[in-house]
């Protein structure tokens, strides 16, 4: 008797309608053994006032169905009515340029291109309006009454069942989700009266969905198609509003709001298959998946609380957070919140792919459905923020790296990115950073959008390319100005950020080349479309590169100029006479020198800029010895020619290391010794009389007219 006591609402509770309707029917004591009559009546008006409604909801949702053919055959008929004045017009002005009416038929006919058609045209036009309105106006009241009836029928099932004390939020209850499940407990009349009212919400649905095609028709349809199915959004709601009252305690607590509704979607997803997907069948909604529209819903809902509940407390935490602890906390907070994004989203894919469903998760469309990290698609604040702790993050652990000495003398020993067995010889620091950059760009793959990784790469990735630049130029101007170079550990310096350039330089080519980031190339700006997203980082890696290999080659030629200078001063030593072949011997030592130093650098550079490199020394080499002696108005004789040849063959046999014809890579000394050894008349014929066609026969390509000439004068005193 407690019980049935403590069952019973409070008088309070009760509306004055009903407090008057008991009144009236116990006025005494003796009136209450009548009371299972009238439950048994009022249960029976029930019954009939609920079959009265759903035969109305059916009738209603037919009537609209029918009005709307009807509404669209009448706009039919109206277009063509609308078609026919069109052709009259046109008709009546082509029969006026004929010429062949009457005075009162010219007049009658403009009366009716003035006046007449007009109204016509108007009047169609303002019935075809209100068909449209009328319809628009019904479906828009038909919709929600029908959603009311809909989530009214849910309720008077048990929807939702109870979360607490079950094994949802309980799981070690060991109770099967199938017990507690109203769909699973429906049977008899109760079970065709929910197919009859969510076959009717489906049909509903679908009847709009197809009247927003054909109103959309030419444009894009994807509007019209996305709306997710109202049936299973019914069952989504409810159900998410009854987990609010433990999802609001665990703020703190992420990792529980994620389990939650992790918990709740595989316990249902597979009755919501079993059960709603027949019906969503026979209803002929075609490309409707029940499973893929409960999970889209649930993410849905989790995406909404978040953005309501959870990032604006983070946001706020860290914007207000001042002292250096605080702010460490926050970002913590942040990103251990969507390293708890990442996997759920992982989690909720696999339990979509693993039941069959193909579902594209290619699709950006597709993948916002089903990914909580969708609420940046609608916040790109909140990315930003995101992509600025990523980068504070990786940034303060690289740059221990890039502060340690020991990481830029040891040797890179991972795996070459680039195809080929190129060894780029770069200190284990350029491995460390292009590894963290790699982790940061992993990230950027469960975004759910193109658009969005992009923008996160441009915001988080790009900046640590330029640090690293940075850092490296700064290492490179450090060793410039102690040294200008001089030595050789300042070039071992040098050689070590050309070498990590390189590294970058091709890892990044790489990337580019990947189909992830060939995507983002046609959703660039006009003046970006069809470019890597690095492609401005991989350009000043380039210029770094190209900027420093040419220091480094005018400090060679700088240290060769300076060992060979009397050399290219000293006049007189062209005019000795000496038995036999006779070198110069501050030349061989300048040529020694740079033997040297080419031969360190052959071991600190890698091979790509290593060429580049030693040919830009011989460029010089063959400028600076030419000027210096081919053009300084020496006089040649037979002995200083054979002197000079000596010296070349030397020269020639320095490069002869890196190269298998090096006086290719010297072809002004090469033609200028080749003039000095043609005979006198032969030069007579040729040169002295300005054939610049006789140069080009005879092989000398690279030397003007002026300069041969000069060349050829100065063999005029032969000894």
């Amino acid at each position: 008797m407690e019980g049935v006591a403590a069952s019973l609402p409070r008088p309070s509770d009760l509306s004055p309608s009903l407090i008057g309707f008991l009144s009236g029917e116990f006025r005494t004591p003796e009136d209450l053994p009548r009371s299972p009559d009238l439950e048994a009546e009022l249960t029976t008006r029930c019954s009939d006032l609920e079959a009265s409604l759903a035969n109305l909801s059916r009738r209603l949702a037919g009537s609209v169905a029918a009005y709307a053919v009807r509404s669209e055959e009448t706009g039919a008929l109206l277009g063509g009515v609308r078609a026919g004045l069109v052709d009259l017009r046109s008709s009546l002005r082509g029969f006026s340029k004929d010429g062949g009416d009457t005075e009162d038929g010219s007049g009658r006919r403009e009366q009716i291109l003035a006046d007449e058609l007009p109204a016509l045209a108007k009047e169609v036009a303002r019935v075809e309006t209100v068909r449209s309105y009328a319809v628009d106006r019904a479906l828009s009241v038909l919709r929600p009454q029908a959603i009311a009836d809909h989530r009214n029928f849910l309720a008077s099932l048990g929807w939702p069942p109870p979360l607490s004390g079950s094994n949802i939020v309980h799981p070690n209850t060991g109770a099967s989700p199938e017990l507690s499940n109203p769909l699973f407990l429906m049977t008899g009349n109760l079970k065709i009266k929910y197919c009859e009212n969510f076959l009717s919400l489906c049909k509903l649905q679908e009847l709009q969905r197809r009247r927003k095609s054909r109103q959309l028709s030419g444009h894009n349809l994807e509007i019209a198609l996305s709306q997710p199915l109202w049936v299973v959004e019914e069952l989504v709601n409810p159900i998410m509003v009854a987990a609010q009252h433990f999802l609001s305690k665990w703020h703190d607590k992420p990792e529980f709001i994620f389990a939650l509704v992790y918990k709740l979607t595989m316990d249902f997803v597979d009755s919501v298959d079993e059960i709603l997907q027949p019906l969503v069948d026979k209803a002929m909604l075609v490309g409707r998946s029940c499973r893929e529209e409960w999970v889209s819903a649930m993410v849905t809902s989790l995406s909404t609380f978040l953005s309501k509940e959870i990032f604006p407390k983070y946001v706020h935490l860290l914007e207000g957070s001042h002292s250096s602890s605080n702010s460490s906390q926050a970002r913590l907070s942040w990103l251990h919140l969507v390293d708890l994004m990442i996997s759920f989203d992982k989690r909720i894919q696999t339990l979509i792919t693993n039941s069959g469903l193909v579902l594209s998760l290619t699709d950006d469309a597709n993948l916002q459905r089903v990914s909580s990290m969708s609420i940046f698609c609608d916040r790109p604040d909140w990315l930003q923020m995101w992509a600025e702790i990523e980068l504070g993050e990786t940034v303060e652990k690289l740059r221990v790296a890039m502060q340690d000495e020991k990481s830029w003398k040891t040797r890179f020993q991972g795996t070459v990115l680039m195809t080929g067995s190129e060894d780029y010889k770069s200190p284990a620091v350029s491995g460390a950073v292009l590894q963290g950059l790699s982790l940061l760009i992993d990230r950027s793959w469960p975004l759910p959008s193109i658009e969005l990784r992009a923008r996160f790469i441009r915001l988080a990735g790009a900046p640590i390319v330029r640090e690293f630049l940075d850092c490296l130029l700064r290492r490179c101007q450090e060793a410039e100005g102690l040294t200008a170079l001089a030595d050789d550990d300042a070039l071992l310096k040098v050689s070590q950020a050309i070498n990590s350039a390189r590294h970058f330089d091709s890892g990044l080519t790489e990337w580019c080349e990947n189909v992830f980031f060939l995507e983002m190339e046609s959703i660039g700006k006009d003046d970006t479309e069809g470019r890597c997203i690095f492609e401005e980082e991989i350009t000043m890696f380039k210029e770094f590169r190209t900027e420093w290999i040419e220091k480094i080659a005018t400090v060679v030629l700088r240290g060769f100029d300076s060992l060979c200078r009397d050399y290219l001063k000293n006049r007189r030593q062209w005019q000795e006479k000496a038995e036999g072949v006779s070198l110069s011997r501050t030349f061989v030592t300048a040529l020694d020198y740079i033997q040297g130093k080419i031969s360190k650098l052959e071991e600190a550079l890698n091979g790509m800029d290593f060429v580049p490199m030693w040919r830009a020394v011989a460029g010089g080499v063959d400028q600076l010895v030419f000027s210096g002696v081919f053009l300084s108005s020496i006089k040649f004789n037979s002995s200083a020619v054979e002197r000079l040849n000596g010296d070349l063959e030397v020269l020639f046999g320095v490069f002869s290391a890196w190269c298998l014809r090096p006086q290719g890579f010297f072809p002004r000394l090469a033609e200028g010794l080749k003039l000095l050894k043609m005979e006198e008349r032969q030069l007579k014929d040729g040169v002295l009389r300005g054939n610049e066609r006789w140069l080009r026969e005879n092989g000398i390509k690279h030397l003007t007219i002026a300069e041969a000439e000069k060349i050829v004068k100065n063999t005029v005193v032969m000894g």
